[in-house]
């Protein structure tokens, strides 16, 4: 029986995790600090100076940013988050935009200085700014993930405070659940017992948003069309038809499509992978609501789980983790325990794991549609009591071996990986 603790920390997971945004998020938080470097000067700054990590660089790059006719890129993202100033609305703040906004977007970008730099920082996501006018200087710096503010301040005055996010009404300092506490043996556990009364407005919420996204990509042409080619107007095969909606919300997303996502582990590409394959799977098979509810737990926390150890951005496609804790879920809902739903992950991580992230893009739906091939092969391979065992690659023994493994290879022996692909796209 899970103690009361594991309980709260896991509900707190994924409440923390379950959050809404419009648009990439790495742009969006780029907007997020612009907007409160925007209202700290009172004024839209004459000059900024943006210095990023590299992998919030390549995140950027070829991203379409929301609500901006078709812009893209980081100068495009600043713009849009001062010339919305809604730094309240957070990972949303772009949909206080108006169509007569994108003149003034424009115009911003073209009147004023935006510079940017690279910035070394042992963080694989850290972004400052600083803003000019007049006299007058603020310094914003966003780390570790979206929306953790660690400072603001203006001539030099900390006013760090007024905008940091992550507090309660008391003014005390909240601190991330402990994720740890995460193993698959006990996330299993969760799925199984836990009352779904706290919880079950944030999955509603995931899976209202993300199908919504995906149903579009589906609708509408955008990017390269990945999920409708896969879906085929609904006359393709089950996997291929679940692998078309979860590559459809990247398609959409990736190409600027203005409706919000519910992300999971900092990123609106992870959250579509990790819940849009189970919804479409129960709903295809007849599966109550109930057991998709709980079939959802175990695919978001098994990719928390997974990111945990990789970190928010890396050179490792995070798409894969979700694609596993996809196949997780599905195993859930075809009745699989803790032992097939290992099976699974350690399967599926063993077919794919070293894709490489080289930025947000359209190529995006397509990674997401092989993350999800990898789910279902891993559970399928599970079902006919198959497995890849310890030495075969990065195999080890035990499922949280090879998950400890899988974050050994993301940190540590892709980060010279990572070093030169943002070297190759920024010579792009």
């Amino acid at each position: 029986m899970l103690s009361s603790k594991v309980v709260q920390t896991y509900e707190d997971i994924l409440i923390e995790e379950l959050q809404v945004a419009m648009g990439c998020t790495e742009p969006i938080a780029i907007a997020y600090a612009a907007a409160i470097a925007r209202d700290a000067l009172g004024a839209n700054p004459e000059k900024v100076v943006i210095r990023l990590s590299g992998n919030i660089i390549k995140n950027v790059k070829s991203v379409i940013v929301p609500s901006t006719s078709g812009m893209h890129g980081i100068e495009s993202a600043v713009a849009a988050g001062i010339i919305s100033g809604r730094y309240d609305l957070k990972l949303e703040l772009l949909s206080a935009l108006s169509e007569k906004d994108v003149d003034a977007i424009k115009d911003y970008k073209l009147n004023n200085e935006i510079v940017l730099e690279e910035l070394e920082s042992p963080c694989n996501f850290d972004l400052f700014i600083k803003a000019l006018r007049g006299e007058d200087k603020v310094k914003v710096r966003i780390s570790d993930y979206h929306t953790n503010v660690v400072l603001v301040s203006k001539n030099d005055e900390d006013i760090t405070d007024h905008y940091r996010n992550e507090r309660e009404e008391s003014g005390k300092s909240l601190k991330k659940a402990d994720r740890s506490l995460l193993n698959v043996k006990d996330i299993v556990e969760f799925a199984d017992t836990v009352d779904l009364s706290r919880i079950k407005p944030h999955l509603q919420k995931q899976l209202e948003m993300n199908i919504a996204i995906a149903n579009e990509g589906l609708t509408n042409d955008y990017g390269a069309t990945i999920g409708k080619i896969l879906y085929n107007q609904g006359n393709a095969p089950l996997k291929d038809k679940i692998k078309g909606y979860a590559a459809a919300g990247s398609d959409a997303r990736m190409s600027g499509c203005e409706l919000p996502v519910c992300i999971l582990s900092g990123s609106g590409n992870q959250g579509i992978t990790a819940s849009v394959p189970v919804v479409v799977y129960a709903r295809e098979m007849g599966i109550d609501e109930e057991k998709m509810y709980r079939a959802l737990l175990v695919s978001d926390l098994v990719t928390v789980h997974q990111k945990t150890g990789i970190g928010t951005l890396s050179a490792y496609c995070g798409a894969i983790s979700a694609g596993v804790g996809a196949g997780a879920g599905i195993c859930y809902l075809q009745g699989g325990g803790y032992r097939e739903i290992a099976h699974t992950l350690v399967n599926a991580v063993a077919i794919l794991s070293g894709t490489i992230c080289d930025g947000a893009k359209a190529s995006c739906a397509a990674k997401i549609a092989m993350a999800v091939e990898a789910g279902f092969m891993g559970c399928e391979m599970a079902k006919a009591n198959k497995q890849f065992y310890g030495g075969d690659g990065i195999v080890k023994k035990g499922v949280e071996n090879t998950i400890r493994n899988v974050g050994l290879l993301a940190r540590e022996g892709m980060s010279s990986t990572d070093k030169e692909i943002i070297k190759i796209m920024l010579e792009n």
